[in-house]
């Protein structure tokens, strides 16, 4: 198996058009990791890697700012303020009928698109960059800056998000598949030695065999994973004998996921699940007595290892899969198509 695999890489490469992909990919990549460890102002680290071990909500932007935010690197909020206008450009376009218009014209509704959501991601990025200085102030990671260097912060902030997002967009343009999924990917594998070293540091012999059931664990989970994800049900579609030359032939099928909203629903309930433990570090520096109650009964409640957490998680995932699935998969447009183009299912 391992041989088959390292001669299909090697015919990859001796393809000109995927080796060229693959320097471009890797030549942005270093480009990336490099501007990743260039710190912005007045950060005391050792403060900062301290909140963000003890901290589900920053560990959370961190794994999708692509491991930037570890660093406090001036491109401490990643693709965060990009993920989050796609995801509502894309809810939006469900709702909103000139978007959904739009987001059928081919290939230049989705230019348009993406050009709507790189425009909401400069307001987003403003916003979450002044949200990250504020919590940080409370927690006293940040000092109290000025109104100019606050200024700075924020435009740094901003800009290392649009440098990233243009990141991901040349590799999606001029290298290996999809840009973004690729710098959170990277971010993420970056991580892994230090990760290892920490591991093996700590390592005892007796823990040889837990470390063993925990990777074969680990490979059965990722390949279920990826067998749920794949998985669908073809349903047949068989068209009239005018429609034959338009779709054709005579048969088709409509692709019905298992998985049909992907890990949407997951990142919208970690973000929400998250949210009271965020609101209580804010009323927690507040120095309002009453504040501070509410915060620690906020902190005691959605504790990850509380009843209240786990159950508001569960109800959250389960309530945003059921409304993207409705959205993203709609049987009566679907029917309506169908009628359209002349097919019917047996």
């Amino acid at each position: 198996m391992f041989t088959s695999i390292f001669s299909f890489f090697t015919r990859s490469i001796e393809i000109r058009e995927v080796r060229k992909k693959l320097l471009i990919t890797a030549a942005i990549l270093i480009v990336f990791r490099f501007a990743a460890h260039i710190p912005a102002i007045g950060i005391n680290r050792e403060s900062f890697s301290s909140l963000l071990s003890g901290n589900a909500f920053f560990s959370l932007l961190d794994i999708f700012s692509g491991g930037t935010l570890a660093n406090f690197s001036i491109l401490a909020l990643g693709l965060n303020p990009y993920i989050n206008a796609s995801i509502v450009i894309q809810l939006l376009s469900f709702v909103i009928p000139s978007l959904e218009e739009l987001s059928k014209e081919g290939e230049f509704g989705q230019e348009k698109i993406n050009q709507y959501t790189r425009f909401l991601t400069l307001p987003l990025a403003v916003f979450q960059a002044f949200g990250m200085y504020a919590l940080l102030k409370n927690t006293g990671v940040l000092p109290n800056l000025s109104p100019v260097g606050l200024i700075a912060l924020i435009i740094t902030m901003t800009a290392g998000t649009l440098f990233t997002v243009w990141l991901g967009e040349l590799i999606t343009e001029y290298g290996l598949g999809n840009g973004v999924s690729f710098l959170i990917f990277a971010g993420i594998i970056s991580r892994l030695p230090s990760t290892f070293r920490q591991t093996f540091s700590t390592l005892r012999p007796e823990d040889t065999i837990k470390i063993v059931i925990f990777l074969g664990a680990a490979l059965i989970i990722i390949a279920l994973v990826v067998f749920v994800n794949e998985a669908m049900r073809q349903i047949p579609v068989h068209y009239s004998r005018r429609a034959k030359e338009f779709v054709g032939g005579d048969r088709s099928y409509i692709p019905l996921r298992v998985n049909q909203a992907g890990v949407i629903p997951i990142i919208f309930a970690v973000s929400l699940v998250l949210l009271p433990t965020l609101v209580s570090q804010f009323l927690g520096g507040s120095g309002n007595p009453q504040l501070a109650a509410i915060a620690v009964t906020l902190t005691h409640l959605f504790n990850p290892k509380s009843a209240v957490y786990n159950i508001f998680y569960f109800l959250l995932v389960v309530a945003f899969t059921y409304f993207y699935t409705t959205v993203v998969f709609n049987p009566e447009k679907i029917a309506e198509n169908l009628k359209k183009s002349g097919g019917f299912i047996p």
